[in-house]
């Protein structure tokens, strides 16, 4: 009998390998998931953390429409970026989208507002390449919830090319790394991730700006 399932993952309709099919539990990922979510855990880099000035300049963006602040924060993700020892080469800059809920609440999408002025400021494009589905916010859920990150698809890229993903915090990685998981379907060469800050561990994962 011919079995067809959606892989939790991409959400493409795949055919399990016979030898599998009735083996995969609640885990259901099509083969090129499957490969990429067995590689390296993938490292999400944040210029400071979720403390004092740094956080009163996210709050001020995200919940008061202080959009002058993006200019300093969009500052500090280029210093970060030029004081890497590696020296990262990219090609196109894009964001972590938030959700659609966020977006009309605010008005706009601060991680969108960051990247564009990153973007400008290293002489790159700015592209939308990732679209988020329509899961809750990630603010107000706690760590093990957060783990559990939101979902993405990615625009089919004509040439393999090194993406910068940009977001406003990291608190697990999650939403960071389901980003670069949809880009590694998608055809990117590389994914670098990177926020403007990081939530402390010693800190409630509840904190309205997290």
């Amino acid at each position: 009998m011919f079995s067809a399932l959606r892989c939790s993952q991409c959400l493409k309709i795949f055919r399990p390998a016979a030898d599998n099919a009735g083996s995969m539990g609640s885990t259901r990922t099509c083969p090129s998931c499957s490969s990429l979510s067995d590689g390296p855990n993938r490292p999400v880099r944040a210029t400071a953390d979720l403390r004092g000035e740094t956080q009163d300049l996210i709050r001020s963006l995200k919940y008061h429409n202080q959009r002058r602040v993006v200019a300093e924060l969009a500052d500090r993700l280029v210093r970060s970026i030029l004081a890497d020892p590696e020296k990262p080469v990219y090609d196109v800059v894009t964001w972590a989208p938030t959700s659609v809920v966020r977006e009309r609440l605010r008005g706009y999408d601060q991680s969108q507002l960051l990247a564009k002025a990153v973007a400008e400021r290293l002489g790159l494009r700015c592209r939308r390449l990732l679209y988020r589905d329509r899961s809750a916010p990630q603010t107000g859920r706690n760590r093990q919830e957060r783990l559990n990150g939101p979902m993405f698809r990615a625009r089919p890229l004509r040439h393999p090319c090194r993406v910068l993903v940009i977001d406003d915090v990291v608190t697990t990685g999650s939403t960071l790394r389901a980003a670069a998981h949809a880009l590694d379907l998608a055809g990117a060469s590389e994914v670098c991730l990177l926020a403007v800050a990081a939530t402390p561990r010693d800190r409630s994962t509840n904190s309205r700006v997290a």
